[in-house]
């Protein structure tokens, strides 16, 4: 569990917050130094503004949608940043973190050792991992 250096909102409930969320303990200090350079590049306003701060989830025991090998969710290795706009299927030309103003937040990422799925696969943009995909 680690405690996120800014309130993260609720996709689908936006009346919720979160301040800390289930993670590996192997991923646990690079997710929370990655959120912390979030907030440091950005600072708070442009997150919201750019909805950074929506969480779509972290730790979920399951199958991989559609198949059946486990999630990288399973082992708390992955998570899940604005889901409505940046959806399993969404590609470069649909997704938000496709955009221009969201380099610097995936370059984020790559320096602590996360993955996008939306930069390596151009689909679920929403994903981020602590394993290569």
């Amino acid at each position: 569990m680690i405690n996120l250096p800014f309130p993260m909102v609720i996709d689908w409930d936006r009346t919720k917050t979160v301040t800390k969320m289930q993670v590996h303990k192997l991923a646990a200090d690079s997710l929370t130094k990655i959120f912390k350079k979030i907030l440091e590049v950005y600072g708070i306003d442009e997150i919201k503004r750019l909805g950074i701060n929506l969480f779509g989830g972290s730790y979920n025991f399951r199958q991989m949608r559609g198949g059946t090998e486990w999630s990288v969710h399973s082992w708390a290795l992955a998570i899940d940043l604005d889901p409505s706009r940046n959806s399993l299927k969404a590609s470069k030309k649909t997704a938000q973190f496709a955009k221009p103003e969201y380099k610097k937040m995936i370059d984020i990422f790559y320096e602590f050792g996360w993955y996008s799925l939306g930069r390596e696969k151009d689909y679920d943009y929403m994903h981020f991992q602590f394993v290569k995909p």
